[in-house]
């Protein structure tokens, strides 16, 4: 099987529209939560969520394309471009066919849905756009990133619910090792702060309802009461070693395991006993050859819902034993809130820009763990520390389990 490492990676977040920024903000420990703009929430419960800040699509594309995608388009085709220009890739000097593309969207465009529907009532069906379709399902994303920058090679959309970006890149990881490309463009991308996105998930009381900025979004708390919606894409270069080193790129990290699973259990909330994730996790370690106390840290899912903190903090135990409890286990989300489809793979660069700055962020806004709540979540302020693995899980909806491991990138 062939090694898999990450040359490139791009980020559009809401405390960053570039991996600089947002690793300046993770560092920190920024809050990137204000008040929804896009739309009036008088007569919404939710006034908050993760927004990104000052992005133009027309900066990362020409303006006619930009027109021709909806946000969440738009959001990886920039962030893509970021991870490209890193990778130092010269598609000129490539084989188009050996380079594809696994970026995934929980949603799609939510907004194109609802701007087309009210037309459709307010003036009839021929009145709707003939772009509907292809500006709104989610697999535009991969579409429009392979359309502007000519990879012609293997092509997925992975919808797995908020694992979509975890298994976007694990399914691209997949794809090289076993030959099909030489490089996988791969992640997820989101932009679901509308009027129905923000309905849908209050109703289903998964969002918080806190309107205070530093309390909304705090996981593994006792007081936590629900996600805070954010919106971005992240995007990484995954490549062949053997192709990266003839070309002399420079290596960020290794991808040296990868478990999904499924719970089988519910629709929305995972196993109580922790099962699923817990073999996630297992599976990820077992493939890389390690032993688990090797694992040092943990990127977690982390929602601040009250079931997912608790099942995942089991699975942690039941995957680890003692050791959980000598481990650091963060959430990327206390800062950006849940970015859907495009968690997963921002908190992937957030594994790597830790590891590589030997330095694990704090879970912002954790004051009170809850009472089963028991392992070390960096509570208070960030830690320097050198790591040689990153775990990173994502679980969603439908019983989605996945787990990445990442290594520091050695010859």
């Amino acid at each position: 099987m062939k090694r898999v490492v990450i040359t490139g990676m791009g980020a559009i977040t809401p405390i960053g529209l570039n991996v600089e920024e947002f690793w300046d903000g993770i560092h920190q420990g920024k809050i990137g939560f204000s008040e929804i703009t896009q739309f009036d929430t008088t007569d919404y419960k939710v006034k908050i969520a993760g927004n990104v800040k000052g992005f133009d699509g027309k900066n990362y594309m020409d303006p006619k394309s930009a027109r021709r995608m909806e946000l969440f388009c738009q959001y990886a085709v920039a962030a893509t471009k970021e991870a490209l220009e890193q990778s130092g890739i010269d598609m000129e000097k490539e084989d188009p066919y050996r380079i594809g593309c696994a970026i995934g969207s929980g949603t799609g465009s939510l907004k194109a849905m609802e701007r087309e529907h009210k037309k459709l009532l307010e003036k009839g069906p021929s009145r709707v756009n003939p772009l509907l379709v292809p500006l709104m399902i989610t697999n535009m994303a991969a579409g429009n990133v392979a359309i502007q920058f000519g990879l012609k090679g293997k092509s997925l959309n992975v919808v797995t619910a908020c694992a979509t970006g975890t298994n976007s890149i694990g399914e691209a990881y997949r794809s090289i090792q076993c030959g099909e490309a030489d490089v996988m463009v791969a992640g997820g991308t989101e932009s679901c702060v509308t009027p129905i996105g923000v309905s849908g998930f209050t109703a289903l009381t998964a969002l918080s309802t806190c309107n205070d900025v530093n309390r909304c979004s705090i996981p593994f708390d006792k007081d936590r009461s629900g996600f805070v919606m954010g919106e971005g894409a992240g995007v990484v270069v995954l490549e062949d070693l053997e192709h990266a080193k003839k070309r002399g790129a420079k290596i960020l990290a290794e991808i040296v395991g990868y478990g999904c699973t499924n719970d089988a259990y519910h629709i929305t909330s995972p196993a109580e006993d922790g099962m699923g994730a817990a073999n996630a996790m297992k599976n990820a370690v077992a493939e890389a050859g390690i032993a688990p106390e090797e694992v040092e840290y943990i990127n977690a899912h982390g929602t601040a819902t009250h079931h997912n903190d608790l099942f995942e903090t089991r699975a942690i135990k039941i995957a680890f034993g003692e050791h959980a409890y000598d481990m650091k286990v963060n959430s990327t989300k206390s800062m950006i809130g849940h970015l859907l489809g495009a968690a997963g793979a921002v908190e992937v660069i957030a594994c790597v820009l830790q590891m590589n700055h030997d330095y694990i962020h704090q879970t912002v806004g954790l004051e009170h763990p809850d009472e089963e709540l028991d392992l070390d979540y960096v509570q208070g302020k960030g830690i320097e520390k050198k790591f040689k693995y990153a775990l990173t899980n994502s679980l969603g909806f439908g019983g989605h389990n996945a787990s990445l491991l990442l290594k520091k990138y050695e010859e």
